[in-house]
Protein backbone atom coordinates (compact mmCIF):
# COMPACT_ATOMS: atom_id res chain seq x y z
CA UNK A 1 0.00 0.00 0.00
CA UNK A 2 1.09 3.58 -0.59
CA UNK A 3 2.26 5.60 2.39
CA UNK A 4 -0.08 8.43 3.26
CA UNK A 5 0.79 11.50 5.30
CA UNK A 6 -2.20 12.05 7.53
CA UNK A 7 -3.52 15.61 7.53
CA UNK A 8 -4.61 17.12 10.83
CA UNK A 9 -7.72 18.74 9.42
CA UNK A 10 -9.24 15.69 7.71
CA UNK A 11 -11.50 14.90 10.65
CA UNK A 12 -13.50 18.04 9.93
CA UNK A 13 -13.99 17.05 6.28
CA UNK A 14 -14.56 13.32 6.71
CA UNK A 15 -16.88 11.72 4.16
CA UNK A 16 -19.55 9.23 5.20
CA UNK A 17 -18.56 5.92 3.62
CA UNK A 18 -21.08 5.02 0.91
CA UNK A 19 -21.04 3.86 -2.69
CA UNK A 20 -21.96 7.35 -3.84
CA UNK A 21 -19.21 9.05 -1.84
CA UNK A 22 -16.25 6.95 -2.97
CA UNK A 23 -15.17 9.59 -5.48
CA UNK A 24 -15.12 12.19 -2.69
CA UNK A 25 -12.56 10.27 -0.65
CA UNK A 26 -8.88 11.21 -0.94
CA UNK A 27 -7.08 9.82 -3.95
CA UNK A 28 -4.35 8.53 -1.62
CA UNK A 29 -6.81 5.94 -0.32
CA UNK A 30 -7.12 2.89 -2.55
CA UNK A 31 -10.71 2.27 -3.64
CA UNK A 32 -12.55 -0.34 -5.71
CA UNK A 33 -11.94 0.07 -9.42
CA UNK A 34 -14.66 -2.45 -10.31
CA UNK A 35 -18.36 -1.66 -10.69
CA UNK A 36 -19.90 -2.97 -7.49
CA UNK A 37 -23.39 -2.84 -9.00
CA UNK A 38 -22.45 -5.69 -11.34
CA UNK A 39 -21.19 -8.03 -8.61
CA UNK A 40 -23.17 -11.20 -7.98
CA UNK A 41 -22.88 -13.47 -4.95
CA UNK A 42 -20.97 -16.72 -4.76
CA UNK A 43 -20.00 -16.89 -1.06
CA UNK A 44 -21.95 -16.69 2.19
CA UNK A 45 -19.66 -15.89 5.08
CA UNK A 46 -20.86 -16.57 8.63
CA UNK A 47 -19.19 -14.64 11.45
CA UNK A 48 -18.37 -11.35 9.83
CA UNK A 49 -15.85 -9.89 12.22
CA UNK A 50 -12.67 -7.93 11.71
CA UNK A 51 -10.46 -10.86 10.81
CA UNK A 52 -12.60 -11.94 7.87
CA UNK A 53 -12.75 -8.42 6.48
CA UNK A 54 -8.98 -7.92 6.77
CA UNK A 55 -8.12 -11.34 5.42
CA UNK A 56 -10.42 -13.47 3.23
CA UNK A 57 -12.51 -10.52 2.03
CA UNK A 58 -9.32 -8.61 1.21
CA UNK A 59 -8.01 -11.44 -0.99
CA UNK A 60 -11.31 -11.50 -2.89
CA UNK A 61 -11.31 -7.71 -3.23
CA UNK A 62 -7.78 -7.73 -4.62
CA UNK A 63 -8.83 -10.42 -7.09
CA UNK A 64 -11.77 -8.27 -8.17
CA UNK A 65 -9.40 -5.32 -8.59
CA UNK A 66 -7.65 -7.41 -11.25
CA UNK A 67 -10.92 -7.95 -13.11
CA UNK A 68 -11.63 -11.46 -11.81
CA UNK A 69 -14.20 -13.20 -9.59
CA UNK A 70 -17.02 -10.68 -9.99
CA UNK A 71 -19.50 -13.56 -9.58
CA UNK A 72 -18.01 -14.52 -6.19
CA UNK A 73 -19.15 -11.56 -4.06
CA UNK A 74 -19.69 -12.14 -0.36
CA UNK A 75 -22.99 -12.06 1.51
CA UNK A 76 -22.41 -11.67 5.23
CA UNK A 77 -24.31 -13.56 7.91
CA UNK A 78 -24.39 -14.10 11.64
CA UNK A 79 -26.17 -16.41 14.05
CA UNK A 80 -25.62 -14.51 17.31
CA UNK A 81 -27.71 -11.60 18.55
CA UNK A 82 -24.71 -9.19 18.62
CA UNK A 83 -24.23 -9.80 14.88
CA UNK A 84 -27.34 -7.69 14.28
CA UNK A 85 -25.50 -4.53 15.35
CA UNK A 86 -22.66 -5.32 12.95
CA UNK A 87 -25.23 -5.81 10.21
CA UNK A 88 -26.71 -2.37 10.83
CA UNK A 89 -23.28 -0.73 10.76
CA UNK A 90 -22.22 -2.36 7.53
CA UNK A 91 -25.50 -2.00 5.64
CA UNK A 92 -25.48 1.72 6.50
CA UNK A 93 -22.25 2.02 4.52
CA UNK A 94 -23.17 -0.33 1.66
CA UNK A 95 -21.01 -3.09 3.14
CA UNK A 96 -17.83 -1.18 2.37
CA UNK A 97 -14.91 -1.49 4.77
CA UNK A 98 -11.93 0.77 5.38
CA UNK A 99 -8.80 -1.30 5.98
CA UNK A 100 -5.95 0.55 7.68
CA UNK A 101 -2.55 -1.07 7.38
CA UNK A 102 -0.38 -0.40 10.43
CA UNK A 103 3.10 -0.51 8.96
CA UNK A 104 5.74 1.22 11.12
CA UNK A 105 7.13 2.67 7.87
CA UNK A 106 3.84 4.43 7.10
CA UNK A 107 0.15 3.92 7.83
CA UNK A 108 -2.09 3.56 4.74
CA UNK A 109 -5.73 2.92 3.95
CA UNK A 110 -7.76 0.93 1.43
CA UNK A 111 -11.51 0.55 0.91
CA UNK A 112 -12.72 -2.94 0.02
CA UNK A 113 -16.00 -3.72 -1.71
CA UNK A 114 -16.27 -7.47 -2.25
CA UNK A 115 -19.12 -7.82 0.24
CA UNK A 116 -22.53 -6.81 -1.13
CA UNK A 117 -25.11 -7.70 1.54
CA UNK A 118 -25.63 -8.81 5.13
CA UNK A 119 -28.52 -11.14 5.90
CA UNK A 120 -31.00 -10.52 8.73
CA UNK A 121 -29.95 -12.15 11.99
CA UNK A 122 -32.85 -14.38 13.05
CA UNK A 123 -33.28 -16.94 15.86
CA UNK A 124 -34.19 -19.75 13.45
CA UNK A 125 -31.91 -18.56 10.62
CA UNK A 126 -34.57 -18.65 7.89
CA UNK A 127 -32.93 -15.96 5.73
CA UNK A 128 -29.54 -17.60 6.07
CA UNK A 129 -30.94 -20.98 5.05
CA UNK A 130 -32.69 -19.51 1.99
CA UNK A 131 -29.52 -17.77 0.85
CA UNK A 132 -27.33 -20.84 1.26
CA UNK A 133 -29.91 -22.89 -0.66
CA UNK A 134 -29.56 -20.51 -3.64
CA UNK A 135 -27.64 -22.29 -6.43
CA UNK A 136 -25.50 -19.16 -6.90
CA UNK A 137 -23.85 -19.88 -3.56
CA UNK A 138 -20.95 -22.25 -4.05
CA UNK A 139 -18.96 -21.62 -0.87
CA UNK A 140 -20.12 -21.16 2.72
CA UNK A 141 -17.20 -19.91 4.78
CA UNK A 142 -16.97 -19.32 8.51
CA UNK A 143 -15.02 -17.47 11.18
CA UNK A 144 -16.81 -18.50 14.37
CA UNK A 145 -13.74 -18.67 16.69
CA UNK A 146 -11.73 -21.71 17.70
CA UNK A 147 -14.26 -22.63 20.37
CA UNK A 148 -17.29 -22.45 18.09
CA UNK A 149 -17.22 -25.93 16.55
CA UNK A 150 -18.78 -27.95 19.38
CA UNK A 151 -15.67 -29.99 20.08
CA UNK A 152 -15.32 -32.07 23.23
CA UNK A 153 -11.99 -30.73 24.62
CA UNK A 154 -11.16 -34.01 26.31
CA UNK A 155 -11.52 -36.18 23.20
CA UNK A 156 -11.39 -33.79 20.22
CA UNK A 157 -14.60 -35.41 19.02
CA UNK A 158 -18.02 -33.93 18.41
CA UNK A 159 -19.91 -32.71 21.49
CA UNK A 160 -23.32 -34.19 20.77
CA UNK A 161 -24.60 -33.31 24.25
CA UNK A 162 -24.31 -29.55 23.94
CA UNK A 163 -27.74 -27.89 24.34
CA UNK A 164 -27.43 -26.08 20.99
CA UNK A 165 -26.68 -29.36 19.24
CA UNK A 166 -29.52 -31.12 21.00
CA UNK A 167 -31.86 -28.34 19.89
CA UNK A 168 -30.80 -28.54 16.25
CA UNK A 169 -31.04 -32.32 16.23
CA UNK A 170 -34.61 -32.09 17.50
CA UNK A 171 -35.57 -29.13 15.29
CA UNK A 172 -33.48 -29.42 12.10
CA UNK A 173 -35.64 -27.04 10.07
CA UNK A 174 -35.41 -24.35 12.74
CA UNK A 175 -31.74 -24.50 13.71
CA UNK A 176 -29.98 -22.39 16.28
CA UNK A 177 -26.42 -22.94 15.04
CA UNK A 178 -24.60 -22.03 11.84
CA UNK A 179 -23.97 -25.73 11.26
CA UNK A 180 -27.64 -26.60 11.61
CA UNK A 181 -28.45 -23.86 9.10
CA UNK A 182 -25.86 -25.27 6.67
CA UNK A 183 -27.39 -28.73 7.00
CA UNK A 184 -30.93 -27.49 6.36
CA UNK A 185 -29.74 -25.54 3.30
CA UNK A 186 -27.99 -28.64 2.00
CA UNK A 187 -31.15 -30.67 2.55
CA UNK A 188 -33.06 -28.18 0.41
CA UNK A 189 -30.34 -28.22 -2.25
CA UNK A 190 -30.36 -32.00 -2.42
CA UNK A 191 -34.16 -32.05 -2.71
CA UNK A 192 -34.03 -29.50 -5.54
CA UNK A 193 -31.11 -31.32 -7.19
CA UNK A 194 -28.99 -28.18 -7.00
CA UNK A 195 -25.88 -29.89 -5.72
CA UNK A 196 -23.58 -29.26 -2.76
CA UNK A 197 -21.48 -26.29 -1.69
CA UNK A 198 -18.03 -26.17 -0.15
CA UNK A 199 -17.81 -25.56 3.60
CA UNK A 200 -14.70 -23.49 4.28
CA UNK A 201 -13.49 -22.86 7.81
CA UNK A 202 -11.23 -19.82 8.15
CA UNK A 203 -10.65 -20.20 11.89
CA UNK A 204 -7.35 -20.83 13.65
CA UNK A 205 -7.81 -24.56 14.09
CA UNK A 206 -5.49 -27.33 13.07
CA UNK A 207 -7.35 -29.44 10.48
CA UNK A 208 -10.06 -26.78 10.40
CA UNK A 209 -11.73 -28.27 7.33
CA UNK A 210 -11.77 -31.71 8.92
CA UNK A 211 -13.25 -30.27 12.09
CA UNK A 212 -15.95 -28.44 10.13
CA UNK A 213 -16.77 -31.68 8.32
CA UNK A 214 -16.93 -33.50 11.66
CA UNK A 215 -19.34 -30.94 13.11
CA UNK A 216 -21.65 -30.73 10.09
CA UNK A 217 -21.78 -34.46 9.32
CA UNK A 218 -22.12 -35.49 12.97
CA UNK A 219 -24.93 -33.02 13.60
CA UNK A 220 -26.76 -34.08 10.43
CA UNK A 221 -26.50 -37.73 11.47
CA UNK A 222 -28.45 -37.02 14.66
CA UNK A 223 -31.59 -36.20 12.67
CA UNK A 224 -31.06 -37.55 9.13
CA UNK A 225 -28.36 -40.19 8.60
CA UNK A 226 -29.00 -40.36 4.85
CA UNK A 227 -28.45 -36.61 4.51
CA UNK A 228 -25.31 -36.88 6.62
CA UNK A 229 -23.94 -39.52 4.24
CA UNK A 230 -24.81 -37.34 1.21
CA UNK A 231 -23.03 -34.36 2.76
CA UNK A 232 -19.98 -36.44 3.64
CA UNK A 233 -19.82 -37.82 0.10
CA UNK A 234 -20.59 -34.74 -1.98
CA UNK A 235 -19.52 -31.65 -0.01
CA UNK A 236 -15.90 -30.62 0.39
CA UNK A 237 -14.30 -29.07 3.45
CA UNK A 238 -10.81 -27.82 2.55
CA UNK A 239 -8.26 -27.25 5.26
CA UNK A 240 -6.63 -23.85 5.40
CA UNK A 241 -4.14 -21.82 7.40
CA UNK A 242 -4.92 -18.15 7.94
CA UNK A 243 -2.63 -15.51 9.39
CA UNK A 244 -2.92 -11.77 9.94
CA UNK A 245 -2.94 -9.83 13.20
CA UNK A 246 -6.17 -7.84 13.33
CA UNK A 247 -6.94 -5.85 16.51
CA UNK A 248 -10.46 -5.15 17.70
CA UNK A 249 -12.13 -1.95 16.59
CA UNK A 250 -12.79 0.82 19.10
CA UNK A 251 -12.77 4.60 19.23
CA UNK A 252 -9.06 4.77 18.33
CA UNK A 253 -9.59 2.81 15.12
CA UNK A 254 -12.59 4.91 14.13
CA UNK A 255 -10.44 8.01 14.76
CA UNK A 256 -7.74 6.60 12.49
CA UNK A 257 -10.25 6.30 9.65
CA UNK A 258 -11.32 9.88 10.28
CA UNK A 259 -7.71 10.99 9.80
CA UNK A 260 -7.95 9.64 6.27
CA UNK A 261 -11.13 11.65 5.74
CA UNK A 262 -13.41 8.60 6.05
CA UNK A 263 -16.37 8.38 8.42
CA UNK A 264 -16.53 4.58 8.82
CA UNK A 265 -18.34 3.14 11.83
CA UNK A 266 -16.61 -0.23 11.48
CA UNK A 267 -13.07 0.22 10.12
CA UNK A 268 -10.48 -2.50 10.50
CA UNK A 269 -6.80 -2.11 11.34
CA UNK A 270 -4.28 -4.82 10.53
CA UNK A 271 -0.59 -5.53 10.35
CA UNK A 272 1.44 -5.39 7.13
CA UNK A 273 1.49 -9.17 6.75
CA UNK A 274 -0.99 -11.76 5.47
CA UNK A 275 -0.81 -15.44 4.71
CA UNK A 276 -3.48 -17.83 3.48
CA UNK A 277 -2.62 -21.43 2.61
CA UNK A 278 -5.54 -23.44 1.24
CA UNK A 279 -6.13 -27.07 0.30
CA UNK A 280 -7.44 -27.06 -3.27
CA UNK A 281 -10.59 -29.09 -2.61
CA UNK A 282 -13.71 -27.21 -3.74
CA UNK A 283 -16.70 -29.21 -4.92
CA UNK A 284 -18.46 -26.32 -6.67
CA UNK A 285 -15.59 -24.15 -7.91
CA UNK A 286 -13.64 -21.34 -6.28
CA UNK A 287 -12.13 -17.91 -6.92
CA UNK A 288 -8.51 -17.79 -8.08
CA UNK A 289 -7.26 -16.47 -4.75
CA UNK A 290 -3.70 -17.43 -5.68
CA UNK A 291 -3.71 -14.51 -8.15
CA UNK A 292 -4.01 -12.26 -5.08
CA UNK A 293 -1.25 -13.96 -3.10
CA UNK A 294 -2.87 -16.98 -1.46
CA UNK A 295 -1.09 -20.35 -1.65
CA UNK A 296 -2.76 -23.59 -2.68
CA UNK A 297 -0.98 -26.56 -1.15
CA UNK A 298 -1.48 -30.27 -0.51
CA UNK A 299 0.52 -29.89 2.72
CA UNK A 300 -1.55 -27.32 4.58
CA UNK A 301 -0.93 -29.18 7.83
CA UNK A 302 2.75 -28.25 7.78
CA UNK A 303 1.93 -24.55 7.49
CA UNK A 304 -0.76 -25.02 10.16
CA UNK A 305 1.67 -26.60 12.58
CA UNK A 306 4.16 -23.80 12.16
CA UNK A 307 1.65 -21.02 12.56
CA UNK A 308 -0.57 -22.51 15.28
CA UNK A 309 2.33 -23.70 17.40
CA UNK A 310 4.65 -20.72 17.06
CA UNK A 311 2.33 -17.74 16.56
CA UNK A 312 -0.90 -18.84 18.25
CA UNK A 313 0.71 -20.75 21.11
CA UNK A 314 3.17 -17.86 21.33
CA UNK A 315 0.30 -15.47 21.88
CA UNK A 316 -0.64 -17.46 24.99
CA UNK A 317 2.98 -17.51 26.16
CA UNK A 318 2.93 -13.71 26.08
CA UNK A 319 -0.60 -12.70 26.98
CA UNK A 320 -1.14 -14.44 30.31
CA UNK A 321 2.16 -13.27 31.76
CA UNK A 322 1.56 -9.76 30.46
CA UNK A 323 -1.96 -9.66 31.91
CA UNK A 324 -0.64 -10.54 35.36
CA UNK A 325 2.09 -7.91 35.10
CA UNK A 326 -0.36 -5.23 33.88
CA UNK A 327 1.28 -5.01 30.45
CA UNK A 328 -1.51 -3.84 28.18
CA UNK A 329 -0.47 -4.82 24.64
CA UNK A 330 1.44 -7.52 22.81
CA UNK A 331 4.04 -5.07 21.48
CA UNK A 332 4.63 -3.84 25.04
CA UNK A 333 4.99 -7.45 26.19
CA UNK A 334 7.70 -7.95 23.57
CA UNK A 335 9.47 -4.89 24.99
CA UNK A 336 9.38 -6.33 28.52
CA UNK A 337 12.81 -8.00 29.01
CA UNK A 338 11.62 -10.90 31.15
CA UNK A 339 8.56 -11.71 29.01
CA UNK A 340 10.49 -11.40 25.73
CA UNK A 341 13.29 -13.67 26.98
CA UNK A 342 10.73 -16.20 28.18
CA UNK A 343 8.97 -16.12 24.81
CA UNK A 344 12.19 -16.68 22.86
CA UNK A 345 13.45 -19.56 25.01
CA UNK A 346 10.15 -21.45 25.07
CA UNK A 347 9.80 -21.02 21.33
CA UNK A 348 13.36 -22.02 20.47
CA UNK A 349 13.82 -24.93 22.85
CA UNK A 350 10.37 -26.41 23.46
CA UNK A 351 8.12 -25.49 20.50
CA UNK A 352 10.35 -25.25 17.40
CA UNK A 353 11.73 -28.81 17.79
CA UNK A 354 8.19 -30.08 17.16
CA UNK A 355 7.56 -28.00 14.02
CA UNK A 356 8.52 -28.95 10.46
CA UNK A 357 9.98 -26.51 7.95
CA UNK A 358 7.82 -25.40 5.00
CA UNK A 359 9.00 -24.17 1.60
CA UNK A 360 11.05 -21.03 2.18
CA UNK A 361 10.69 -20.97 5.97
CA UNK A 362 12.37 -22.83 8.84
CA UNK A 363 10.88 -22.85 12.35
CA UNK A 364 13.77 -20.67 13.54
CA UNK A 365 13.24 -18.06 10.82
CA UNK A 366 9.48 -18.12 11.51
CA UNK A 367 10.14 -17.37 15.18
CA UNK A 368 12.17 -14.34 14.09
CA UNK A 369 9.34 -13.24 11.77
CA UNK A 370 6.76 -13.58 14.55
CA UNK A 371 8.94 -11.65 16.99
CA UNK A 372 9.19 -8.77 14.49
CA UNK A 373 5.45 -8.82 13.92
CA UNK A 374 4.65 -8.90 17.63
CA UNK A 375 7.00 -5.96 18.25
CA UNK A 376 5.15 -3.71 15.76
CA UNK A 377 4.19 -0.70 17.95
CA UNK A 378 1.51 0.37 15.49
CA UNK A 379 -0.50 -2.77 16.30
CA UNK A 380 -2.41 -2.06 19.50
CA UNK A 381 -3.40 -5.66 20.12
CA UNK A 382 -4.41 -5.97 23.75
CA UNK A 383 -3.25 -8.78 25.97
CA UNK A 384 -6.84 -9.13 27.13
CA UNK A 385 -8.04 -9.87 23.59
CA UNK A 386 -5.25 -12.36 22.99
CA UNK A 387 -5.88 -14.07 26.34
CA UNK A 388 -9.62 -14.39 25.66
CA UNK A 389 -11.06 -17.92 25.60
CA UNK A 390 -7.95 -19.54 27.00
CA UNK A 391 -9.87 -22.77 27.56
CA UNK A 392 -9.99 -23.16 23.77
CA UNK A 393 -6.65 -21.58 22.94
CA UNK A 394 -4.52 -23.49 25.43
CA UNK A 395 -6.15 -26.80 24.53
CA UNK A 396 -5.88 -26.00 20.82
CA UNK A 397 -2.42 -24.44 20.61
CA UNK A 398 -0.27 -25.19 23.68
CA UNK A 399 -1.27 -28.60 24.97
CA UNK A 400 -0.75 -30.45 21.66
CA UNK A 401 2.90 -29.36 21.84
CA UNK A 402 3.09 -30.64 25.42
CA UNK A 403 1.78 -34.03 24.32
CA UNK A 404 4.22 -34.27 21.41
CA UNK A 405 7.14 -33.30 23.64
CA UNK A 406 6.18 -35.87 26.29
CA UNK A 407 5.86 -38.57 23.63
CA UNK A 408 9.40 -37.80 22.49
CA UNK A 409 10.86 -37.46 25.98
CA UNK A 410 11.64 -33.79 25.34
CA UNK A 411 11.55 -30.90 27.80
CA UNK A 412 8.20 -29.42 28.84
CA UNK A 413 9.56 -27.23 31.63
CA UNK A 414 8.79 -23.91 29.94
CA UNK A 415 5.42 -25.13 28.65
CA UNK A 416 4.53 -26.16 32.21
CA UNK A 417 5.35 -22.59 33.27
CA UNK A 418 3.05 -21.27 30.53
CA UNK A 419 0.21 -23.32 32.01
CA UNK A 420 1.07 -22.30 35.58
CA UNK A 421 0.90 -18.63 34.58
CA UNK A 422 -2.47 -19.22 32.93
CA UNK A 423 -3.71 -20.90 36.11
CA UNK A 424 -2.50 -17.92 38.13
CA UNK A 425 -4.22 -15.49 35.74
CA UNK A 426 -7.52 -17.35 36.02
CA UNK A 427 -7.53 -16.72 39.76
CA UNK A 428 -8.77 -13.32 38.67
CA UNK A 429 -6.34 -10.74 40.07
CA UNK A 430 -3.19 -9.15 38.70
CA UNK A 431 -0.05 -8.83 40.75
CA UNK A 432 -0.87 -5.18 41.42
CA UNK A 433 -4.12 -6.31 43.05
CA UNK A 434 -6.45 -5.15 40.28
CA UNK A 435 -9.25 -7.44 39.19
CA UNK A 436 -9.18 -9.33 35.89
CA UNK A 437 -12.64 -9.21 34.39
CA UNK A 438 -14.10 -12.56 33.23
CA UNK A 439 -12.38 -13.46 29.97
CA UNK A 440 -13.45 -16.98 29.11
CA UNK A 441 -16.80 -18.73 28.50
CA UNK A 442 -15.93 -20.98 31.47
CA UNK A 443 -14.43 -18.27 33.67
CA UNK A 444 -16.29 -19.25 36.84
CA UNK A 445 -15.09 -22.85 36.61
CA UNK A 446 -11.54 -21.77 35.81
CA UNK A 447 -11.47 -19.33 38.71
CA UNK A 448 -12.69 -21.98 41.14
CA UNK A 449 -10.01 -24.42 39.97
CA UNK A 450 -7.31 -21.73 40.05
CA UNK A 451 -8.25 -20.71 43.58
CA UNK A 452 -8.05 -24.29 44.80
CA UNK A 453 -4.77 -24.82 42.92
CA UNK A 454 -3.06 -22.09 44.92
CA UNK A 455 -2.80 -24.54 47.81
CA UNK A 456 -3.04 -27.74 45.78
CA UNK A 457 -1.61 -27.29 42.24
CA UNK A 458 -2.95 -30.63 41.04
CA UNK A 459 -6.48 -29.19 41.23
CA UNK A 460 -5.80 -27.22 38.06
CA UNK A 461 -4.61 -30.19 36.02
CA UNK A 462 -7.54 -32.27 37.27
CA UNK A 463 -9.77 -30.32 34.87
CA UNK A 464 -9.98 -33.32 32.54
CA UNK A 465 -12.06 -31.41 30.01
CA UNK A 466 -8.91 -29.34 29.43
CA UNK A 467 -5.96 -31.56 30.32
CA UNK A 468 -7.24 -35.09 29.84
CA UNK A 469 -4.61 -37.40 31.31
CA UNK A 470 -1.80 -34.82 31.49
CA UNK A 471 -2.18 -34.71 35.30
CA UNK A 472 -0.70 -38.21 35.27
CA UNK A 473 2.34 -37.20 33.17
CA UNK A 474 4.94 -36.64 35.90
CA UNK A 475 7.45 -34.53 33.90
CA UNK A 476 4.70 -32.04 33.12
CA UNK A 477 2.65 -32.22 36.33
CA UNK A 478 5.67 -31.96 38.63
CA UNK A 479 7.08 -28.97 36.74
CA UNK A 480 3.67 -27.32 36.74
CA UNK A 481 3.35 -27.68 40.52
CA UNK A 482 6.82 -26.23 41.15
CA UNK A 483 6.19 -23.29 38.86
CA UNK A 484 2.76 -22.48 40.28
CA UNK A 485 4.18 -22.47 43.81
CA UNK A 486 6.96 -20.11 42.66
CA UNK A 487 4.59 -17.83 40.77
CA UNK A 488 2.44 -17.45 43.87
CA UNK A 489 5.33 -17.10 46.34
CA UNK A 490 7.74 -14.89 44.39
CA UNK A 491 5.77 -13.57 41.43
CA UNK A 492 5.59 -14.04 37.69
CA UNK A 493 8.72 -12.12 36.81
CA UNK A 494 10.82 -14.13 39.26
CA UNK A 495 9.53 -17.35 37.72
CA UNK A 496 10.27 -16.11 34.18
CA UNK A 497 13.84 -15.16 35.15
CA UNK A 498 14.38 -18.47 36.90
CA UNK A 499 13.39 -20.33 33.76
CA UNK A 500 15.41 -18.21 31.31
CA UNK A 501 18.59 -18.29 33.39
CA UNK A 502 18.59 -22.04 34.09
Amino acid sequence: MDELMVQSDTQETAVMLRNETLDDISGNVRKPVYDRSTLTPGIVHIGLGNFHRAHQAWYLHRLMQQGHAHDWAIIGAGVRAPDAAQRERLLAQDCLTTLIELDPAGVSAEITGGMIDFLPVEPENAALIRQMADPAIRIVSLTVTEGGYYIDPATGGFDAQHPDIQHDAAHPQKPRTAFGAMIEALRLRRAAQIGPFTGQSCDNLQNNGGILRQTVVSLAALSDPDLAEWIDTHCSFPNSMVDCIVPATGPAEIAQALKFGIDDSAPVTHENFRQWVIEDDFCAGRPGWDRAGATFSHNVEHYEFMKLRILNAGHQVLANAAELLSVATISEAMSHPAIAAFFHKVQSTEIAPHVQAVPGMTPESYIQLVERRFRNPEIVDTTRRVAFDGSSRHTGFVLPVVRDALAQGASVTGLALVEAIWARMCEGTREDGSRIEPNDPFWADLTAAATEARARPAAWLEQKQLYGDLAEAAPFADSFARWLDLVWSEGVEAALKTYTTD
